[in-house]
């Protein structure tokens, strides 16, 4: 029974998306829930599976090509044998041995695409051998010392009459000039590309200030270490880390200035009566921002609890694009990766975002002495079209006092 795959429906946010990789040609048996194809949106990558056991017929949107949501991308045949296509290469050898490849994530398989690497021919350093981006960039490297070799001249050039089959991205390495520099051009994924543009759009569109605070994160380090194993023990090994502090703090803090956690429309204002709190992590394929919502409503430990499940998601790409649509406020944390002060860019159409850094001990004045406190820079970004300048230095303000007496957040004072 033929079978048309399509590609999955994609939300009203999500306009199109672009075929990433195709992990089965024509000819190729397919056992049910099998990957056939990995679907790149602006936001996530999109698996799309076998029907039912049986062979990939024909792909009719190859590598690299734009699909939307719902478009026929290949045709299956249901319970059928599989039959070699014309000029299909052969099996790897993993496959004709009968020993399984190592699976591999989507992001992995995007790497390998890019410099073209078959993720079947590494050995998978993840849990259960799985290959992970950091195995196929780490292969790249390694291939990067080898020379490369120039076509030779007067090579005839392809034929009309037989074109190839689209492949995918492939990042060539030019000819080795004297010194060995080395240039390689790969395309920008669908995710950098929507990036670069909603970067670009922010810095256009909006009156984009930055106000800056320190505060000494001493007291909620105190009280991290009083209950830390307590608070673990209590929630099922949830650990006590800094964000579900920043997450209550902005909230309430958002509900003293609800102006920065409205939005502007055309020429309207829009005043969020909830608090959908986006929280920026780092990805293999960039900076997602997934949502926490009705954050007002999550305690501590539920917000600890979240944010890990969202790193663990980004990690392996399994965010959907739910998780990360929405949000009326956001709070990125570059300190994690030892950023003692930066100044963090709106993420439209919200009017402000809460910048974290490194947490470093140095000389402050208190009562009077010099002492060495664990200081930690605060940096909020903010559209001065809606936000004027008073509100947004008093909403750090709230948030920096309140951290430095986190019992504040409980006594709402």
């Amino acid at each position: 029974m033929s079978i048309e795959i399509k590609a999955p429906q994609f939300p009203e946010s999500v306009a199109e998306g672009t075929v990433a990789h195709w992990h089965k040609r024509p000819g190729d048996a397919c056992r049910r829930d099998e990957v056939l194809a990995d679907i790149e949106t602006d936001k996530v990558v999109l698996e799309v599976v076998a029907p039912a056991d049986g062979t990939l017929t024909e792909i009719l949107k190859d590598t690299g090509e734009t699909v939307l949501g719902q478009e026929t991308i290949a045709r299956f045949e249901a319970g059928a044998a599989a039959q070699p296509a014309p000029g299909a290469p052969a099996a790897p050898a993993a496959a004709a041995t009968g020993v399984a490849a190592p699976r591999s994530g989507p992001a992995a398989r995007l790497a390998a695409a890019e410099h073209g690497i078959d993720p079947a021919t590494l050995s998978g350093s993840g849990k259960g051998g799985r290959v992970t981006r950091a195995d196929v960039v780490a292969q790249a490297h390694q291939g990067a010392g080898s020379t490369a070799v120039p076509a030779a001249a007067g090579a005839p050039a392809a034929t009309a009459a037989a074109p190839a089959p689209p492949a995918a991205p492939v990042a060539v390495a030019e000819p080795a000039a004297a010194g060995g520099r080395i240039e390689r051009r790969v395309p920008m994924t669908r995710l950098r590309a929507r990036v670069a543009e909603r970067l670009l759009d922010a810095t256009r569109n909006t009156a984009m200030l930055t106000t800056f605070n320190e505060v000494d994160m001493q007291p909620v380090m105190d009280l991290r270490a009083k209950y830390r194993e307590l608070f673990e023990k209590r929630h099922n090994g949830t650990r006590l880390g800094f964000m579900g502090f920043f997450v209550r703090a902005s909230v309430e803090a958002l509900k003293r200035f609800p102006v920065v956690n409205a939005s502007i429309d055309g020429n309207d204002v829009v005043y969020h009566g909830y608090q959908d709190i986006g929280v920026a992590v780092s990805s293999d394929r960039g900076l997602v921002v997934p949502v926490l919502r009705d954050a007002d409503a999550m305690s501590l430990a539920e917000i600890e609890a979240k944010v890990r499940e969202y790193g663990l998601k980004a990690r392996d790409n399994k965010l959907t694009i739910e998780e990360m649509s929405g949000g009326t406020f956001t709070i990125t944390n570059g300190g994690v990766f030892g950023s003692l002060l930066s100044t963090p860019i709106l993420n439209p159409p919200q009017t402000a975002i809460l910048g974290m850094h490194k947490v470093q001990e140095r000389p402050v004045a208190l009562d009077g002495q010099v002492v060495i406190r664990p200081m930690m820079y605060l940096a909020l970004s903010y559209d001065h079209r809606l936000v004027d300048g008073k509100d947004a230095v008093q909403f750090l303000v709230a948030i920096k006092d309140m951290l430095e007496d986190p019992a504040r957040i409980l006594l709402d004072l």
